[in-house]
């Protein structure tokens, strides 16, 4: 057999100079994408290597085979499609192998070179962040990945810091998190970050069930009567859980503050009118699966969202991120300022956090970092969200 390898920047192209030299009974051997590095670990060119053979028997030892049937337009059409996927692909970070449904009815040849381009696509796949950017930056891009930032926050940071260390005679982590704070805290800090306003009288405290929701409200009713003097009351919806109740109005006795309970509107205007005299009421929602509109719904026409009152959204950081950016859609038409996220303390990762505040360009009002009433509660900072990022993280 003759082989022989070609150099081109595409497979059509490779294809070409093979059936212009060996002819159409050439038959694609291997082939492999060969990537052209310079500086830092940056891709300049890809192009590709095929290597192509035919079978040289002597004329009276040809042994007949059977026929193969050309190309037809389909055949061609199918290819170009498949050829299209793969450029398409190459562009992409991590590419994903394309999937290919060899119908039986086509030409011997074509599935040939459909078994070359599902070749060549898996050993694409198998290239990483490695191919991107240098050895000395890959620590810190698998510290990024295990904070769970998304993909797209870490292209950017990683892009930033490959610009900035180009021409660097050293990378440390060091230099790398300062560098990182800096594009984080340009894209946070047109957000509103901090606590309570005390500015609106009324603070509708909304979420799922099992995030904290009632611990939480104590813990900000608390700080508010210790440390602002406030004089404070609650009013409570969650009345599907009894248990729910009873630990809200323990709260209260603790701080001295009434607590209202109301199953409907009408119980809610009348618990309204109760408290009217206090400086803050904090009304304490049920917990529901949110993933359904029609608690969201039964939510707006129980409470009052009007400009007396501001409103927080509370998610737990134990929940998956698609979770919790569901709840976080199907809270949209309501007019949530901030999050609170609670249960800080059970993950070694918030890059979630940092993810939804941009995704959905909301602010940061607390996080809850234990159980105990009102210590374990921190009033957002956005310097503090930052240095929590990288906490323990010094290299």
């Amino acid at each position: 057999m003759k082989m022989k390898k070609y150099y081109a920047s595409s497979i059509p192209e490779a294809m070409k100079q093979v059936r212009a030299e060996l002819g159409e009974d050439a038959v694609i051997l291997n082939s492999k994408v060969i990537i052209t590095k310079k500086f830092f670990g940056m891709i300049k060119k890809k192009s590709f290597e095929v290597v192509a053979g035919v079978d040289t028997i002597e004329p009276n030892h040809v042994v007949p085979t059977p026929a193969i049937l050309p190309a037809t337009t389909k055949d061609n059409a199918r290819l170009q499609e498949i050829t299209n996927a793969i450029q398409a692909k190459i562009h992409q970070d991590q590419p994903q192998p394309v999937t290919v449904n060899e119908d039986t009815g086509i030409s011997e040849e074509l599935r040939k070179e459909i078994a070359d381009l599902k070749s060549l696509m898996q050993s694409m796949h198998k290239k990483t962040t490695k191919a991107q950017y240098p050895d000395e930056l890959l620590p810190f891009i698998e510290y990024l990945k295990q904070q769970e930032l998304s993909e797209e926050l870490i292209t950017t940071i990683g892009d930033e810091l490959f610009m900035y260390f180009r021409e660097a005679s050293e990378i440390n982590f060091s230099q790398c998190k300062l560098i990182t704070k800096n594009l984080l805290r340009k894209k946070l800090e047109s957000l509103p970050i901090g606590g309570l306003s005390y500015e609106r009288k009324y603070i509708n405290v909304l979420g799922p069930t099992g995030v904290g929701k009632t611990t939480t409200i104590a813990k900000m009713a608390a700080r508010a009567v210790l440390e602002k003097k406030k004089k404070i009351g609650f009013i409570t919806t969650d009345t599907y859980r009894i248990a729910a109740i009873e630990q809200l109005k323990t709260y209260a006795g603790l701080l001295q503050a009434p607590v209202e309970i109301a199953y409907n509107a009408t119980d809610f205007e009348q618990a309204i009118q109760k408290l009217s005299y206090l400086d803050l009421v904090f009304i304490d929602t049920a917990g529901r699966n949110y993933k359904e509109t029609k608690y969201v719904d039964d939510l707006q026409r129980l409470i009052k969202f009007d400009d007396q009152a501001e409103s927080f959204l509370v998610l737990a950081m134990t929940t998956k991120e698609k979770d919790m950016a569901n709840i976080v859609d199907q809270f949209k038409q309501l007019p949530i300022e901030k999050f609170i996220f609670t249960k800080i303390d059970e993950t070694n990762s918030i890059g979630t956090m940092i993810n939804l505040m941009i995704k959905y360009t909301k602010g940061l009002a607390y996080y809850t970092n234990g159980q105990e009433v009102p210590e374990d509660i921190e009033e957002a900072d956005l310097e503090a969200v930052l240095n929590l990022f990288f906490q323990g993280e010094e290299k």
